[in-house]
């Protein structure tokens, strides 16, 4: 973590609003003045070493800063200005204005300057006044009428957004506030442009007492009739305006014309229509009504809805009294007004179809006898054959909503299931688990015994997976070996022992086809609503939680962070950023001694990768090389690196300088299938021997693959290649690989020596590593010697050669030729050093 210098904290805390610093690579607090713990409600050496994003209080936040760790910062300027919200210690949110720079403290080294300036006296202040406008606002806008209120010069002085729907206005004309072009339209608007001006006049010319109140009525061009009601407005007693009212009346006047039309449309509709009176008794028919149920329109007056239709899938009529299950459904019309829904309606002879029914209660004209201005009521019934799609749309949702391999359900009912959960725990206020669960080197299957095979495996983990969940849980697949898992209202711990099941179940041994093997799953999970409140971030941060356990060893559980996705975009901003960087030359070698113990002569230079990034200063190999191994990119930065440590040492060589370079081989640059034909080419190209290169590679790499990596090893010995073991002894060390493969040194690992000479157990490691080389005939290099002690023990020891601080550490071109020839050995010690 980067800390900034001492003088920082004064300069901060001298500052009245809340200020944090924060390093750029991890985004985490590294110094806090009191007003930033004022801020938050706590004390400010609390915050030092937090993860900044622990700090957002909402979405958007965390947003932001995921941003910042991706390094989306504008390119302009450097900073970041906008408005945000910040959790206090008692829960409440506080409105601040929030501002990020980034500053340079020194060359390679920066750090962001997070101010913060709380807003709640200037939003309080703010929202008042909004209120009270909104309030204004709404008075005009709460009526279903088009409201225009003119002065009494007949200018406007406001209007609703009704009256601007009934006259069509376009936005210009509300935005530009013209009140001459407004007029000009409406008149424009109106069938009669000569009646409307002289009604203007009239309007204008008529006294403004209270009682005043005019109606007309204007017919637009567009066909539409309105109705104009003009009432006088008076402020403290003083009439002040006019109150204009426009009221669409088209619809009343053409209904009588609607009615004929109905009428028609009633007869020759091809669905079934029906009108039941207030009891539900059919009172009348259309022909299609008649035809779909095959009975005459005689035998169905009279005769109960319940009777008429029916439950899916009930039985005769006779089972049941008809008005049980048709009650709840005349409850629920008779409280809406509205019912929809599929039913099966009874035909003639005996049999039942499929429907999609609808059924409106409306009111009607009273009937005889009924009480002074009482009101009928009616039931309208529309029906739709369904016969020949119920089975069709069945096929298509099994298509749709399952995946066609296991039949589980697919992306798409798995979204629908989601954002039903989503709404049940919304309401009830209740968390529910998604697990993502993707299985562990599945493509090894697919690989080794092939896709159908890796077919039923997936099958028979589908199964699997159904018996680890209940039945109102759902397991879908949404690809490829990926699973999700929802499980309804569930807290953390029960989405705990529901993923250790899962791994339980699934690591039972499968057996397919004669074989017996294993199958191993990581899981991820993340919880609503605390870790995402929608499908998408929920998926997301459960993806991330797995993503987590593969990297940890595979075949486990995690629970999402949301430090994760803040070190995933952390690690693609350095990935693309080293991409950049070797595209752009920014890659430097450094070269460190490699010293004879025995004589003090440099024998050799270990080629050390540097970076220095603009936006991030010095990156170290320790951050941004697992990086690179991880995304495979580290294949063409070792491929750099290999072709300039060979043509520096032909450089040297031409300069009669004869020093071998030694560079560290990772494990997937070696397992490329042509890297030995890479070196003969880096090799051939520079022109330099091949036994002025050295190769360093872990143990981890020769004993993955033992038999290929001796075939490698035996075509790189043949070319001349030094080949060495980095780090031996912190691995799977295995004494045979040593007899069989062309190996010529081993290093001792930097932890063996940091306890030398005072350590027993560093001690007799080093001992025995030196012993055993001997033994075999190879030389032996110790790797982190800082002290003449060091020295001294590994000397007497028996081992050939050192590198470290003790001589030099990594240095550049020209500053190891210098050591090389001004830093001889005095009375064995190092001068200088």
């Amino acid at each position: 973590m980067t800390s900034p210098p001492p003088v920082w904290q004064p300069l901060i805390e001298s500052l009245l609003e809340a200020v944090c610093l924060v390093e750029p690579l991890g985004l985490r607090i590294v110094a806090a003045n009191a007003a930033a713990g004022t801020l938050f409600g706590v004390d400010s050496e609390a915050l030092i070493g937090r993860a900044v994003i622990e700090l957002a209080a909402t979405p958007e936040d965390e947003c932001f800063w995921e941003d910042m760790a991706a390094g989306r910062m504008p390119p302009e300027g450097r900073h970041i200005h906008s408005d945000s919200l910040v959790r206090h210690a008692d829960g409440r949110l506080v409105p601040v204005e929030r501002r990020v720079n980034r500053v340079w403290m020194r060359p390679g080294q920066a750090i962001y300057v997070l101010g913060l300036r709380d807003q709640s006296a200037q939003r309080g202040a703010e929202d008042e006044l909004e209120r009270l406008l909104a309030e204004l606002r709404a008075t005009l806008e709460s009526t279903d009428d088009g409201m225009l209120v003119t002065d009494l010069q007949g200018g406007i002085r406001g209007c609703n957004q009704r009256f601007a729907e009934l006259w069509s206005l376009p936005e210009a004309l509300l935005t530009q506030r013209d009140d001459r072009a407004i007029l000009d339209w409406m008149r424009g608007q109106v069938e009669d442009e000569v009646r409307f001006s002289e009604r203007l006049r009239e309007l204008a010319e008529t006294p403004l007492l209270p009682a005043t109140r005019s109606v007309d009525r204007l017919r637009l061009r567009s066909g539409r009739m309105l109705e104009r009601v003009t009432l006088p407005q008076y402020g403290r007693g003083r009439p002040i305006g006019r109150v204009c009212s426009f009221r669409d009346i088209t619809e009343p006047l053409a209904s009588a014309a609607r009615l004929q039309l109905a009428a028609q449309v009633f007869e020759s509709s091809l669905d079934a229509v029906f009108v039941t009176d207030a009891e539900h008794r059919i009172v009348t028919v259309n022909a299609a009504c008649e035809r779909i149920t095959g009975a005459k329109r005689e035998a169905l007056l009279g005769l109960p809805t319940a009777r008429l239709l029916s439950l899916p899938n009930a039985g005769s009529a006779g089972d049941a009294p008809p008005g049980d299950w048709f009650a709840p459904l005349a409850e629920r019309l008779a409280e809406h007004g509205v019912w929809e829904g599929e039913l099966w309606h009874r035909r003639a002879d005996g049999s039942a179809l499929p429907g999609q029914v609808s059924l409106v209660r409306m009111a009607a004209p009273a009937n005889a006898g009924d009480p002074p201005g009482a009101t009928g009521v009616r039931h309208v019934g529309f029906f739709k054959d369904l016969t020949e799609t119920v089975a069709a749309h069945k096929r298509i949702e099994e298509l749709a909503f399952s995946d066609a391999l296991t039949g589980l359900p697919n992306r798409v009912m798995l979204t629908e299931r989601i954002e039903f959960a989503l709404a049940m725990s919304q309401r009830h206020q209740t968390p529910f688990a998604l697990l993502f669960l993707d299985l562990d080197r599945f493509k090894h299957i697919n690989d080794s015994l092939g896709h159908l095979f890796g077919d039923r495996v997936l099958v028979e983990v589908a199964e699997r997976l159904k018996t680890c969940v209940r039945q109102v849980d759902t397991v879908a697949r949404l690809g490829g070996d990926e699973f999700v898992l929802l499980l309804s209202q569930l807290d953390a711990r029960g989405a705990e022992t529901s993923a250790r099941r899962v791994l339980e179940v699934l690591g039972q041994p499968f057996t397919l086809q004669g074989l017996n093997f294993s199958v191993t799953a990581s899981i991820g999970i993340a919880m609503y609503p605390n870790d995402g409140t929608s499908m998408n971030d929920l998926i997301k941060n459960a993806d991330a939680a797995m993503y987590r356990v593969k990297e940890r060893g595979r075949a486990g559980l995690r629970f999402y962070q949301p430090q994760m996705n803040v070190d995933l975009l952390a690690r693609m901003k350095l990935d693309h950023a080293m991409r950049l960087a070797l595209e752009h030359g920014d890659f430097q070698l450094y070269y460190q001694p490699q010293v004879g113990l025995a004589c003090g002569t440099v024998l050799g230079a270990e080629a050390l990768l540097r970076w220095r990034d603009a936006d991030l200063g010095d990156v170290s190999p320790g951050e941004f090389i697992p990086v690179a191994e991880e995304s495979g990119f580290i294949v063409a930065l070792g491929d750099w690196v290999l072709g300039e440590a060979v043509r520096q040492a032909a450089l040297w060589r031409a300069q009669g300088r004869e020093l071998p370079v030694s560079v560290n081989v990772s494990a997937l640059q070696f397992q490329q299938a042509d890297f030995v034909e890479r070196v003969a080419a880096v090799l051939a190209a520079a022109q330099l021997p091949a036994t002025l290169l050295e190769l360093e590679l872990t143990e981890s790499i020769l004993l993955r693959d033992a038999d290929e990596a001796l075939q490698r090893l035996t075509a790189l010995h043949r070319l001349g290649v030094r080949l060495a073991i980095d780090d031996f002894g912190t691995g799977y060390s295995s004494l045979g690989y040593l007899k069989r493969f062309p190996i010529s040194k081993l290093k001792i690992d930097r932890s063996f020596v940091k306890g030398l000479p005072g350590d027993e157990s560093d001690c007799g490691i080093a001992q025995a590593i030196i012993q055993m080389a001997r033994a075999l005939r190879l030389r032996v290099i110790a790797e982190g010697v800082e002290t003449v002690a060091q020295r001294d023990f590994l000397l007497q020891a028996g081992c050939d050669e050192f590198q470290g601080f003790l001589f030099a550490p990594a240095l550049t071109v020209d500053e190891l030729e210098k050591r090389m020839t001004s830093r001889p050995l005095q009375d064995g010690v190092i001068a200088g050093a």
